[in-house]
């Protein structure tokens, strides 16, 4: 292990994820749920993947944003969990300099392009409830194609300047870093030098991006209620809000994990680091495994797919 005290490197090789500080006698026994999570994200997504291409019925808007999603979900999750593992198993702590910039980037590109597949997620709902008639009109498949290349080009021309900012600082105190993977606040605290520039880019995406999205998702759902509100019938309502429920727990799911762990990091100064570094792992595992799992739940195209492919297996 690189010797803490150095004080006299300005671009450090590598660095030093300590994992979970305070609970490292217990990072076995962490590494089990997390283990399960990311075993659980792989086979979701993956099984998502697979039922959308295979099944010419899911051609749909509405399942071309889900495979979007489940990409998102896999690379978020496969940036961090296995070198997270590799910490709890093996005591295997450097990350080389350059790499830890990578894992860095990856992140918030991912989570920016996954907020934005949420939003274009209910643009879809909205359109399909509030107008259906035109929905195969107005959502071609050129304009899911060009939804899709806009999230893209987003996540990553906004996390663009993170990687970039964090390699100009010299960091001269310490290489070691409390996490378990190389957040972008966790990295630039290391700096000798004023990182100010670095913490207000990030409230400006946090607030910017995230809050923006939020007020669309908030807006096309007051609309939606609106049209569920309108229909004649009790039973009308509830079959049309049904088709809702999915995107709405995976928004829950997305954001609340999320602006707590944000939230915690940047104002809780009496929450304790092990617990919010647990918080932090959460937002990234949570998501990845709840998604599939709630539209392969809720989803009843989904679920029969799943059923008559387990059901031909035997």
């Amino acid at each position: 292990m690189l010797d803490s005290n150095t004080t006299d490197f300005s671009n450090p090789s590598t660095f030093i994820l300590l994992g979970i500080p305070g609970l490292e006698a217990a990072h076995v026994w962490i590494s089990i749920p997390f283990c399960a999570m990311y075993t659980i994200t792989l086979l979701g997504n993956f099984t998502i993947l697979f039922i959308v291409k295979t099944e010419p019925r899911l051609h749909e808007p509405m399942y071309y944003f889900l495979c979007m999603l489940a990409v998102t979900d896999l690379v978020i999750s496969t940036s961090t969990v296995p070198k997270m593992l590799s910490i709890f198993w093996f005591n295997s702590m450097e990350i080389d300099f350059s790499l830890c910039l990578t894992q860095l980037y990856f992140i918030h590109c991912f989570i920016v392009m996954e907020s934005g597949i949420v939003v274009a997620m209910a643009l879809d709902r909205y359109v399909a409830i509030c107008d259906p008639l035109r929905h195969s009109t107005i959502l071609t498949k050129p304009v899911v194609a060009k939804i899709g290349l806009a999230v893209v080009l987003r996540g990553s021309i906004l996390a663009l300047p993170f990687p970039f900012l964090s390699r100009r600082w010299p960091y001269c105190r310490t290489n070691i870093i409390s996490h378990t993977y190389c957040e972008h606040i966790a990295v630039v605290k290391l700096a000798c030098a004023d990182i100010r520039i670095s913490s207000y880019y990030g409230l400006l995406v946090a607030f910017l991006v995230i809050g923006l999205d939020v007020f669309f998702i908030t807006v096309s759902y007051i609309q939606i209620l609106r049209a569920i509100f309108s229909l004649p019938t009790k039973d009308a309502r509830l079959k049309t809000f049904g088709t809702c429920g999915s995107h709405l727990c995976v928004i829950l799911a997305f954001y609340i994990p999320g602006l707590f762990s944000f939230l915690t990091h940047r104002f809780g100064h009496n929450v304790p680091p092990h617990f919010h570094i647990l918080m932090a792992n959460m937002y990234i595992l949570l998501p990845s495994m709840l998604n599939p799992i709630i539209y392969g739940v809720r989803t009843k195209q989904i679920r029969d797919s799943l059923l008559w492919y387990i059901t031909h297996m035997e």
